[in-house]
Order: structure tokens, then sequence, then C-alpha cells
């Protein structure tokens, strides 16, 4: 995995804080930090869909109310769209139907309060930047960029969310200070996530952005194999596989530019295997 080349792929106007996203029967679906829409993206034609997750969707939503969604995933016929839940405005599950185009919605507090008790993380230091899911279960990676938080993966049975579990997972360095998880996918066997390198003991206030790192491990270790610094000036929230070959696998990546402008830069990462 030496071998890697990164490139601006496009950019879309219209979208702000991108932070999420999954690509599915040639639509690119992406999630806003700061907005309560998902958006829907046809690359081809460069046509954005806007589907309003509640009933007076906004954008550039105030810091202290926006539902921080940050991870996407998709099962079946269905996109799950996951709040961070660094605050209690950040403990919400949206389902879109990809077929009946209707959006449900889950209060995630529950599980959230069960995750902080169970495994002694603070109120402030729960932050779920990456979900997917295998096998009835979810993978929730929790970045571990406050003070006293570990990144790690907490693993939970939609059937029997009283049996949950944490591993702790170690991550590279710049300048002494460890990256953290801000997204991952699953192919096939395959995890590969992305870790950012940011100077800040906050998950809610921004910091110095010292690179991002993609690496991968595999689903039934949860060890990590590989890990390549891609950047040393974006930080990437978002990754999705766009194509796959024999000798390589391409993915999309977003990153969050923390400012209100309504546009979003999308990378695409080319991996020799």
């Amino acid at each position: 995995m030496e071998k890697f080349q990164l490139q601006l792929f496009f950019q879309i106007i219209g979208i702000g804080s991108a932070s999420g996203l999954l690509y599915h029967n040639d639509l690119l679906y992406i999630v806003s930090d700061n907005s309560s829409y998902l958006y829907e993206y046809k690359i081809e034609s460069n046509e954005l869909n806007k589907i309003a997750l509640v009933e007076d969707p906004a954008e550039n939503i105030l810091k202290k109310d926006k539902p921080d969604f940050e991870s996407i995933t998709f099962e079946g016929n269905k996109l799950y769209l996951f709040g961070s839940g660094s605050t209690k405005q950040r403990a919400s599950l949206k389902t879109y139907h990809l077929s009946k185009k209707n959006i449900k919605e889950k209060d995630l507090s529950k599980l959230y309060t069960k995750l902080k008790s169970q495994f002694q993380i603070e109120d402030d230091e729960l932050n779920i930047e990456g979900v997917f899911n295998f096998n009835k279960t979810f993978y929730l990676f929790q970045r571990g960029n406050a003070k006293n938080a570990s990144n790690g993966i907490f693993i939970v049975n939609k059937d029997k969310e009283i049996e949950i579990q944490f591993k702790k997972i170690e991550l590279p360095k710049i300048n002494n200070i460890q990256a953290s998880f801000t997204d991952a996918i699953l192919v096939e066997e395959t995890i590969y996530f992305l870790a950012s390198v940011e100077n800040t003991t906050s998950t809610y206030d921004d910091g110095e952005i010292l690179g991002t790192f993609f690496g991968k491990m595999k689903l039934d270790t949860l060890s990590v194999e590989e890990t390549i610094l891609i950047t040393n000036e974006h930080k990437f929230e978002g990754i999705t596989l766009f194509k796959e070959t024999e000798k390589q696998l391409e993915f999309l990546l977003c990153e969050d530019n923390d400012t209100d402008l309504l546009e979003s830069n999308i990378y695409k990462l080319i991996i020799t295997i």
C-alpha cells in the first residue's frame, strides 16, 4: 500500500462542511455536520438534490445547535446517518429509504449514554466519526481527540444492544499528537479508515490541521495493518469506495472546510494493491 495518488476530483457548489459520503448506484450521498439536509449528487450531470431531514431544514447551523451528522452507511435499501454524540443535540439517527423516499428518526441518547457509562467516557469525549454495519452489527468509530479519550471501535449488535464491546486502537502521531479517526468503511473483509491529526484536545473546538492518514485493518482482528500519510494539509472526514480493480482501489474523500462557504471539494485517492 506504499503507492498512492491523491487529486482533486471535482467541486460541489451548494454543500458546506462535508463530513461523510457514500457512493451507491452512480449517486454520491453526502452529509454535512452543520446541515439538516442529506445531499444526493449526480457526478456525470453535476446535479445536486437536497433531501430534508427535518421539517424546517437549514444550513450553516450554529455550532451549539447543529445535529453534527458525521457518518453515513448503507444496508439493504436504507441509508443510516449518525450524529456524533458529542452534545445532546448530536444524538440522532436518521434513516432514509431509497425507494420510499421517506425519513425516519431514532433517538440514540440511550445508546450513547450506555457507551459513555460502560466504558468510562466523559460526556464531552464521545465523538462518533465513522460507522459501517456487517452481520447485523454496527461498528462505530470513536474519534479520540479529547484530552483523555481513546481512539476505538464500539461493536453494537442491533438485536442485542446490551452486548457492547469496545476495542481501543493505537494510531500514528505527528509532532507527538496522535491521529484520531474521522471515517471508516468496510470493503469485503478489510476496513479502510481515515485518521486526522489536529492540534486540539476538544470534540467541540477545531485546531490546526497537521495531516491525515489512510489505513487498513482486518475485520476479524481489528488490528491496524498499515497506515500512510496522504496529506499534511487536509482534514479528510469522509471516505467511500468509488471503483475497484485487481490492481487498484479508488476512493472518494471529502474534507470539512470549517467555514460557512457552501462549496465542497471531493478528492480521489487511488491505492495500488
